[in-house]
């Protein structure tokens, strides 16, 4: 049997990997969580929390399930004491990126972060189709990294992301380097802001007199079909004034060098905001 230290087992994500957990025998789960409120959620789904004294002493995997800023912090005061050979899971990226994770070298980094169900799924049921986050009705990819330790500790991590993360499409194994150029580079950086102006963009028609569902339906209906066509879901392309509109807007929407956000040193810039520490 695995024990399962879980850090942050009270907060959102900390009770996703309690849901996926409980009922799996392989998996012994010792929940640290300090707010009064986490304890009562815990309480209710059947868990009392320990003290991270007893979660550290028998652990042989630590799972963290807190806030990025908080990471570095929790692993310092829990890594010294951990037994040798035990396996430490981080559900994103930037703490290990960011190397504020402690040296020790007798012990696994092990790192993972679920990828969401996509938007071009095959789901028949419609509570999995609304499954946007990915809660364990919907399948969703998932990207792993094994930051130190053996190819067992990754064998054992990855089953475990798969065990929190289920149902999973497909497990991709990267570095923890392209694991940050996928968050925060890729998905937070480019795609939630390109979608935030999108979303502005749809309150400015509105503002300008446009029927609030009218605009909402038609912007819904052609990121639909534009999405199935830049990522070549079906055999299709742009018309001729389409394509124009495209060329001529990236003029004013976009500064020629915005690919420098894939840089190296801007990406530990904003893994450094993200955490809240100088990377090291």
């Amino acid at each position: 049997m695995t024990t399962i230290a879980l850090f942050g087992a009270g907060g959102s994500m900390g009770m996703r990997v309690v849901r996926a957990l409980k009922n799996v025998p392989e998996y012994r789960l010792l929940s640290v969580e300090p707010s009064d409120a986490g304890q009562a959620r815990l309480r209710e789904a059947g868990f009392a929390a320990v003290s991270k004294e007893e979660a550290v002493k028998a652990a042989n995997v630590v799972v963290m399930a807190v806030p990025d800023k908080l990471v570095g912090q929790i692993a310092a005061e829990v890594v010294p004491g951990l037994r040798s050979g035990t396996l430490v899971m981080t559900l994103d990226p930037a703490a290990a990126h960011a190397g504020i994770l402690p040296k020790r070298p007798d012990i696994s980094y092990f790192v993972t972060h679920p990828a969401h169900p996509p938007v071009f799924n095959d789901e028949a049921d419609m509570e999995a189709r609304r499954d946007f986050f990915g809660s364990g009705k919907a399948k969703q990819a998932l990207v792993c990294a094994l930051m130190q330790g053996p190819e067992s500790a990754y064998a054992r991590g990855e089953a475990l992301a798969r065990r929190i993360f289920g149902p999973v499409l497909r497990a991709h194994r990267v570095t923890v380097e392209q694991m940050a150029i996928l968050e925060p580079a890729l998905s937070e950086t480019v795609a939630a802001t390109c979608l935030t102006i999108i979303r502005e963009a749809m309150d400015e028609a509105i503002r300008r007199g446009v029927p609030a569902q009218a605009a909402r339906d038609f912007l819904m209906g052609h990121i639909n079909i534009e999405l199935a066509i830049v990522f070549n879901e079906i055999d299709w392309q742009f018309s001729a004034g389409a394509q124009k509109a495209i060329e001529e807007a990236k003029k004013v929407l976009f500064q020629p060098d915005w690919k420098r956000v894939f840089e190296p040193a801007s990406i530990r810039e904003s893994v450094e905001k993200i955490t809240g520490v100088k990377a090291a």
